[in-house]
């Protein structure tokens, strides 16, 4: 069951050889679980499950210790997260919901070998197409959950280390909740008999409207996001740049120079770098000063909605915000005026304006597709506030954390804590190859980032 995957950047073969799969279920039994859906999950059904990719340099452990390691850690946190281990179900009126009793096979995890790559084949890979073969699930939608598991993990063994990919249901659960299941797993593993944070799992509490969607798998699940052109796609490419504390802190010096007058507080760091992205990305589209251009961020709700949710609550409790602006104002103004656009937007998305989403788009569903992103969109997602350097499993922080192929459209970007720490931030794009070659070539975009 070999499978090859060609790395353009090295124009070598990469074989990872499937060697074993199993399932793993909470050791202990729960009976049975149902959760309903609400309207914060509903919308993300026809997205593709969520793909994280963490890299880790070999131990003194054999790798069937480290598999055996794992497993058994994931049997234990799944006990508190344990609606990972079932399965996307409908009630009597068709209301989605996720389902868990003790008779699902759990969680799929697959072995698999790549003798010939190194950590650091891995490390340098800036696109994704080498990691498709080390993580699962590549073009399957979350509606595939009904009958697919809602978690699969691939543990690869490498020349010289470890590569984990995971796949989650992204109609269950958002970036948060994500990494408290990673940290959770990672603790068990590394020697505690029990999570220090159990996860919030009433999701009603929040939210609580029945919404019936009538939502079947399309003859081909790329249609859903390519439409009928998918020959028209144009080429993308992603990359990773790496922006240094000190970078970071020059980029947000920059915005604050003139601080906003109108009583707002200072621009964020997010804001900052997000309007540098933003300018910078529209630049090397070459898009004209009267096209518009707009800019999305996948915003964490759980403070803004009332009552306030707690930090671990487990779900999807994320809204997309837009705000939209001439490219000509964007770049010719200094770069406050691009990072004022995106703060007052993020400021003005509260709990009213929240619920008013909400009840719009109960009274008529609407299932995403990339392109509502926007026209010539930027659109970011993580954040580096996960501390996704943080998740040992006992041998050592990563080397590398990645989003893998799934999820990505021209102007998609993720942000991700650096791995040398503090304030650096892995920024994670894709574009159009043309304008990425563009934006690689553009000095003041980079700064000291390569």
């Amino acid at each position: 069951m070999a499978s090859p995957v060609v790395d353009h950047n090295k124009e070598e073969t990469v074989k990872v050889k499937i060697t074993g799969k199993s399932h793993v279920k909470p050791n202990k039994k729960l009976g049975r679980r149902e959760c309903q859906l609400i309207t914060f999950d509903l919308p993300y059904l026809a997205f593709y499950y969520n793909q994280k990719f963490l890299l880790y340099k070999g131990s003194n452990d054999s790798f069937a210790d480290m598999v055996g390691k794992l497993k058994d850690g994931l049997g234990v946190v799944l006990e508190d997260f344990h609606q990972l281990a079932g399965k996307i179900g409908k009630d009597e009126d068709g209301v989605f919901r996720v389902e868990y009793d003790d008779d699902m096979e759990g969680v799929e995890l697959v072995e698999a070998i790549a003798e010939g790559t190194s950590v650091e084949d891995l490390t340098a890979e800036d696109g994704t197409t080498t990691l498709k073969d080390f993580i699962p699930y590549n073009g399957i939608l979350n509606l595939e959950g009904l009958h697919r598991p809602l978690l699969a993990v691939q543990l690869t063994k490498l020349k010289d280390g470890l590569a984990i990919g995971c796949a989650f249901n992204h109609a269950i659960l958002d970036g948060t909740s994500t990494w408290h299941f990673m940290s959770s797993w990672a603790e068990i593993c590394n020697g505690s008999h029990s999570i220090s944070v159990t996860p919030f799992l009433e999701r009603t509490k929040t939210r609580n409207t029945r919404v019936k969607l009538d939502l079947s798998l399309p003859p081909d699940p790329l249609s859903i996001s390519n439409g009928d052109a998918k020959s028209a796609v144009p080429e993308l490419r992603e990359k990773v740049f790496k922006f240094s504390e000190s970078t970071i802190d020059k980029i947000k010096s920059t915005v604050n120079a003139n601080p906003p007058s109108d009583g707002l507080k200072p621009y964020s760091t997010f804001q900052s770098l997000a309007a540098h992205i933003w300018r910078h990305v529209s630049h090397a589209r070459e898009l004209k000063p009267e096209d518009f251009t707009v800019f999305t961020v996948f915003a964490d709700c759980r403070k803004r909605v009332d009552p306030a949710m707690p930090d671990n609550y487990f779900g999807n409790l994320i809204q997309a915000i837009f705000t939209a602006t001439a490219v000509g104002l964007l770049s010719m103004n200094p770069p406050e005026f691009g990072a004022s656009v995106i703060q007052n937007a993020i400021e003005a998305h509260n709990a009213k304006a929240i619920d008013e989403r909400n009840k719009e788009w109960e009274s008529s569903p609407k299932i995403f597709q990339f392109k509502d992103a926007g026209v010539n969109c930027v659109a970011v997602g993580s954040s580096p506030r996960f501390r996704v350097y943080e998740v040992d499993f006992g041998w050592g922080k990563p080397e590398s954390v990645r989003s893998g192929s799934n999820n990505r459209f021209d102007g998609m970007v993720y942000l991700y804590q650096g791995k040398s720490g503090g304030r650096s931030i892995d920024v994670e794009i894709t574009l159009e190859a043309g304008a990425m070659e563009r934006l690689e070539k553009d000095k003041d975009f980079l700064l000291e980032a390569y």
